[in-house]
């Protein structure tokens, strides 16, 4: 059993890296230079705010790529928002929120959590509040990238066997919006596929 398990997490780790290699994270352009772009000929804009969740802070959600490509307009008000784990159990209140405005109603905000709390991504945004990001929880969509990891057949370096087992323990993982106390009819997500 024992054998097993390592096995497991030495699969988990080895196709983490691959997955958060910059091969795969240079995918999205630099976040500050695609609003720049973006606002040269700005899209058509609608009511309400667009929260897309981002694991790098820099680079521009995939989510909001799709949703451009397919929606072909802009909320109002985006926030892009990452939620970050400190090696703390508590993170002093002070400390929880960043929020930093980029341009046309446009924001970055990360959340800080020791590992002993739960993520709250709602208070969270309510925190930001001082900092001048003014919401309606009710008026917030938040969008989600959802990445589907599949086995490639000519990975270099990483056996098949373990993009197998990584795929299948990705495919099992728990379900972001609970974690996050997301409410989950003001989700949107947007997929793509992941070749490790």
């Amino acid at each position: 059993m024992l054998i097993l398990a390592t096995v497991d997490v030495n699969a988990w780790l080895v196709a983490l890296v691959a997955v958060t290699s910059p091969r795969v994270a240079g995918s999205s352009p630099p976040l500050d230079g695609f609003m720049q772009s973006l606002f040269q000929y700005p899209p058509q804009r609608v009511p309400g705010t667009a929260v897309f969740l981002t694991s790098t802070p820099d680079t521009t959600p995939n989510a909001l790529l799709h949703s451009l490509k397919h929606y072909k307009v802009l909320h109002e008000q985006n926030v892009f928002m990452t939620v970050e784990f400190r090696d703390v159990p508590y993170v002093e209140p002070d400390d929880r929120v960043m929020c930093a405005q980029l341009t046309n109603d446009c924001w970055r905000v990360v959340a800080r959590y020791g590992f002993m709390e739960t993520p709250d991504v709602g208070l969270a945004l309510e925190l930001c509040g001082p900092s001048g990001l003014q919401l309606e929880p009710m008026e917030v969509t938040y969008f989600l990238s959802r990445e589907k990891i599949v086995p490639s057949l000519h990975a270099e370096g990483i056996a098949l066997w373990r993009d197998k087992v990584f795929a299948a323990m990705a495919r099992n993982a728990g379900d972001i919006t609970d974690f996050f106390n997301i409410p989950t009819n003001r989700v949107v997500e947007l997929g793509t596929r992941v070749q490790l």
